[in-house]
Order: C-alpha cells, then sequence, then structure tokens
C-alpha cells in the first residue's frame, strides 16, 4: 500500500489576482503589551465567479488574518467561537505555556469565549494558527481554519529582505480543495483515512492567482496548509530560488535550491532574483504539475542589490552532553491503524514526563513496513527544535534552523534536540489530519 493520491488538476479558471490576508488589527496597544480578538466563524466565499461556498473563517468568511508579533511583547488574545461545534486555538509553533497551547485536551465549547495570554520570548519566524478538537480538526482546516503569525525581532527589522507586505513580501497559504458539483467543500465525500487530498490549489483561497512583481526580489513565505498533501515547489524556468527561513527560524545563510519539498504544516521563506526576466515576461512557482502562482514581471525597481550573505547565527545543532533526557518515538500504520510506539493516542494517559529545562534527544522513526509505508510529518507543540541527524548524516543545509514539524519518508530516522521552556501538557502526532484523528498521537507533561 502506499499513501492516497488524489492527482492535482487545472481548476480552469482565469488567472485571478492573490488574495491577502489582512493584518489583525489590535485591540489595544501599549509599549509592552498588544491585544487581538480571534473570532472562529461560519462564512461564505465566492472561490469561483457565480457561485458561492459555505466556508469557516477567522474574523472573516475563509482563512484568518495575519496576526504581528514582536519578540519581547505580552501578547493577550480573546479567543470567540462562533461556531456550532466545539474547536480550540492552537499556536502552531509558539513557545507558550500549555494551558494557552490550545490542543484539544481543552475545548472551547460553541459560542462561548476564552482569554490567553503569553510573552513572545522566541526569534523572527512565519508561524501560524488553527483548530485541533478532538474529531474535527481535519474538517474544521479543510473548511478553512487556518491563520498566519508573523513574529518579529530586532534582527528581522535590520535583515536586507524584502518586507514590505503585499509589495515585496508575500504569504501564500497552500491548500488542495475539492468542489463538488454544487461548488461546496464536502469533507465526507472528500475524507480519507491516510489523508483527505483535493483537486484543485488554493493559495490564500484564490483559484489560479497571480502577483504583478514590482520589485527585483521577491519574498514569498510559504506554508502548506493541507490536511495531507506533500508539495514540491518548483520555478517554471528552472532558475534557483534561495530558501531564507524554516518553520521557526532564519537560517544560517541564504540556501539556493532547484526544488523546495514541504509537508502539512511546514513552513519555508523563499526569495527569489528576478533580474534575468524581462518585462511583460511571467514566472510560475509551481507543484504537482500544477501552477501555485503566476508572477507577472513589470517594470522593476532594485529593492536590494543583493542577498545577504549570513542572515542568523546557527551553528549546526551538535549532540548535547551531561543532563540530557532521550526518548524513542516510532511511527507506524496507516489509515485507523496507525500508532506511536505500538499504541494509539489515549487522553488519559501521560506518555511522557519531561522536566521543564532539561536538554531531550528524541529519535523520531517511521518505521519502514512492506505493506503500510508513508511519509508522516511529526510535529511538537510548545517548542521548537532542531535537527542532530537524519538517518546519520547531517541535516542538509536548509533543515538547519529551528522547526518544529519535519518530514519523515518510510524507514527515515532523526533525532531532534530541544528544551521545554514552558510548563503544561503537550501533544506530539503525525501532521496528516487524519492520522492525528485516528490516534497518531502521544501527549507530553513538562513539569
Amino acid at each position: 500500500m502506499s499513501e492516497p493520491n488524489v492527482d492535482l488538476e487545472d481548476p480552469g479558471t482565469p488567472l485571478k489576482e492573490l488574495n491577502l490576508p489582512p493584518i489583525l488589527k489590535p485591540d489595544k496597544k501599549t509599549k509592552s503589551d498588544v491585544y487581538y480578538t480571534v473570532t472562529a466563524q461560519k462564512g461564505q466565499m465566492s472561490f469561483k465567479d457565480g457561485t458561492t461556498t459555505n466556508t469557516l473563517g477567522y474574523n472573516g468568511n475563509y482563512l484568518g488574518p495575519v496576526i504581528k508579533m514582536t519578540r519581547g511583547q505580552k501578547v493577550h488574545i480573546k479567543e470567540v467561537n462562533d461556531l456550532d461545534s466545539e474547536t480550540t486555538f492552537h499556536w502552531h509553533g509558539a513557545i507558550i505555556p500549555g494551558k494557552a497551547d490550545g490542543g484539544p485536551h481543552d475545548p472551547l465549547k460553541p459560542h462561548s469565549s476564552r482569554n490567553i495570554s503569553f510573552t513572545v520570548e522566541q526569534p523572527a519566524a512565519t508561524l501560524w494558527f488553527h483548530p485541533h478538537p478532538s474529531g474535527k480538526t481535519g474538517e474544521q482546516v479543510y473548511e478553512g481554519l487556518a491563520g498566519l503569525i508573523y513574529i518579529n525581532d530586532k534582527q528581522s527589522k535590520k535583515i536586507a529582505l524584502p518586507k514590505k507586505y503585499g509589495v515585496d513580501d508575500f504569504p501564500l497559504v497552500v491548500q488542495d480543495r475539492t468542489f463538488d458539483n454544487d461548488d461546496q467543500f464536502n469533507y465526507q465525500a472528500d475524507y480519507n483515512a491516510d489523508g483527505t487530498q483535493g483537486q484543485n490549489i488554493l493559495v490564500n483561497g484564490t483559484l489560479n492567482p497571480y502577483i504583478n512583481v514590482t520589485t527585483r526580489f521577491v519574498r514569498l513565505r510559504i506554508l502548506d496548509g493541507s490536511n495531507a498533501r506533500n508539495f514540491t515547489f518548483k520555478l517554471s524556468n528552472g532558475q534557483k530560488m534561495y530558501q531564507v527561513a524554516g518553520d521557526g527560524s532564519f537560517l544560517d545563510k541564504p540556501v539556493a535550491m532547484s526544488k523546495l519539498k514541504l509537508s502539512a504544516a511546514q513552513r519555508a521563506e523563499i526569495v527569489i532574483d528576478t533580474n534575468d526576466l524581462k518585462d511583460g515576461e511571467t514566472l510560475k512557482l509551481t507543484a504537482g504539475g500544477q501552477n501555485v502562482l503566476t508572477m507577472k514581471m513589470g517594470e522593476r525597481t532594485e529593492n536590494y542589490s543583493k542577498l545577504p550573505k549570513n542572515l542568523k547565527h546557527m551553528k549546526a545543532a551538535k549532540t548535547p552532553t551531561g543532563d540530557v533526557a532521550k526518548q524513542k518515538l516510532v511511527l507506524s500504520g496507516m489509515s485507523k491503524m496507525v500508532r506511536i510506539n505500538g499504541k494509539q493516542f489515549n487522553p488519559d494517559r501521560i506518555d511522557i514526563h519531561s522536566k521543564v529545562g532539561q536538554q531531550q534527544v528524541w529519535t523520531i522513526e517511521n518505521k519502514n513496513e512492506m505493506m503500510m509505508n508513508m511519509i508522516h510529518p511529526f510535529h511538537l507543540h510548545g517548542v521548537q527544535f532542531r535537527v542532530l541527524s537524519i538517518n546519520g548524516k547531517k541535516p542538509p543545509m536548509n533543515l538547519r534552523g529551528n522547526l518544529d514539524t519535519i518530514r519523515l519518508n518510510p524507514g527515515d530516522v532523526y533525532k531532534i534536540t530541544f528544551k521545554f521552556e514552558k510548563r503544561g501538557l503537550y501533544r506530539y502526532h503525525c501532521h496528516i489530519l487524519e492520522h492525528e484523528e485516528n490516534g497518531m498521537m502521544g501527549q507530553v507533561l513538562a513539569e
């Protein structure tokens, strides 16, 4: 058996300008604190001309706004559930106390709200937020609940990379969705226990999107926001793109690459140099044989003359010594038979007890089984980790920053290291949302 694959198709719709998520306005802001309200709600969206699709969104019809945070700032969020079912607000990639993390153990009842607060103590990154309720995560994400978080710090403000939102710095929430005969999302009809996939690529909720390029360098912050699909991104003319950041930090230096692989929940920031393209030409970002984004070259200003040589001082992670706690997690199975260490998830069981501040080395293996092999994206809540090795070798340059999700091919063995900085109950799981709901998840208590 191999993983399900719904082939991507051309949506057959004309090019449409890329939707840009709004930047969320604070309810209140002081020198040290910022206050936001984030509401999960029902909506309707016109993806295709002349029809509307029933959707879910945060503070709007579909997806959510970009929430801006600054390192050192205290953030207060009022989480409002205006849905008819339970939800949670999971701040994916954020280093926050377990009680604010929004895992499935802490659901928010329909038509209720709660307040969380935390101090941002991590470096500049593009994180995201999405629901995580037991048994409903896949459906709520498929119907539109996802949004981005931009963390800034002193370094990100100074760094010579494109940072004008919607001008030379674009978010790309890339998802696959199928429209039924009535142009609706039908999660039950599309459901696959090994990961629900769709026929069309949506980017920020746009079918067949384009942007007008007005600067030499363009920065794309890509999130694989799918329930399950793995994407391999390329440029249509074969030129290299430069990855500058991963899930949770800048990289040590820009990494030139001809293709970029992302699994569900992973993020990567890439910069494209359009210097060799003529005005009027187009360049396409593609995946799975389909266009993800068409870039129309206009008259361009030289926003930068070159990319910085160094981004963030990120030496390759070294295996720690001394007081180190070690764990081994083996991911196995498919469909309803998924397991971690031979067990399915039990909300009444703590799988791992961990000490706050103690260095951890975890070995994560995707068991190679003859009949049940799949890629599993592994995500750990509440931390950013570093990869020590992949199959005994140093990780490639673009996986040497801070990460919260790793893509394990069948047979892969990753060693990762990190510390829990906050107390609380956290989840770790496969980020194929249907696998997580089928029991490929565990709990760690950091105390």
